[in-house]
């Protein structure tokens, strides 16, 4: 059975700079397809029954281009939610149960990150399962990590592999929390807490398109070349 798909859309898109003064960065190109559509080419792939996109800065451009799919959109208006309050407010567009949540802003090469997920969510024992990418395979990026991964899957936070924003979650402790706008990394540290959480190695190449210098870096990576 697969689950459902929330691909997080709604950001300003600060890191980069003059490229989204007038347009949201997940319609900014990188091998000539905008990047929310190389998310979109994963998600269409793995076949959710459901597909959401939540929205804030600049949404009619997104609609626009996305219109004639079969997505659902989560307006966040007045204010942005971050992912936390955005998966919370989506939530009756995706129905119950675990979902994925996917970032838009970077780009893979390799296997398909959601089937992986799939293959190896259980629900019986994990409350989340992160797909994390060793630094040796994450292009361009430069910190330190975020998880370590245990033998048996069991994540903890520290240095070591790159969270990549796909995961598959339970939706359950959102309603825990008081304020309208936060991190999923509040679920994190309760998942934390009781051992609930689980990452999984990824086997491909990523790169974090969130700065300007991303776009060619991906595109280096996929073999694009411009003509």
């Amino acid at each position: 059975m697969s689950l459902p798909v929330m691909l997080f859309a709604a950001g300003f898109g600060t890191r980069m700079g003059a490229l989204t003064q007038d347009r949201p960065k997940p319609l900014i190109e990188v091998a000539g397809k905008p990047l929310i559509d190389h998310a979109l080419d994963l998600v269409t792939a793995y076949e959710p029954p459901r597909t959401v996109v939540n929205l804030h800065y600049l949404p009619d451009q997104i609609t626009a281009h996305l219109a004639g799919r079969d997505i659902r959109f989560s307006h966040e208006t007045p204010d942005i939610l971050e992912t936390g309050g955005g998966l919370r407010a989506a939530l009756p567009l995706l129905g119950p149960g675990p979902v994925f949540t996917m970032n838009t802003d970077a780009v893979w090469h390799g296997p398909n990150p959601l089937s992986l997920l799939a293959d190896a969510w259980h629900p019986e024992q994990m409350d989340a399962l992160l797909i994390c990418i060793p630094k040796a395979q994450a292009i361009g990026h430069s910190g330190t990590g975020d998880f370590l991964i245990a033998e048996d899957g069991g994540a903890t936070r520290g240095p070591g592999l790159i969270y990549s924003g796909v995961q598959i979650i339970k939706p359950d402790l959102l309603h825990e929390i008081d304020d309208p706008a936060f991190s999923l990394n509040l679920l994190w540290d309760r998942m934390l807490a009781e051992n609930r959480l689980s990452a999984l190695p990824y086997p491909g190449q990523w790169c974090d398109v969130g700065h300007p210098d991303g776009i060619a870096q991906a595109e280096a990576m996929l073999g694009h070349r411009n003509v």
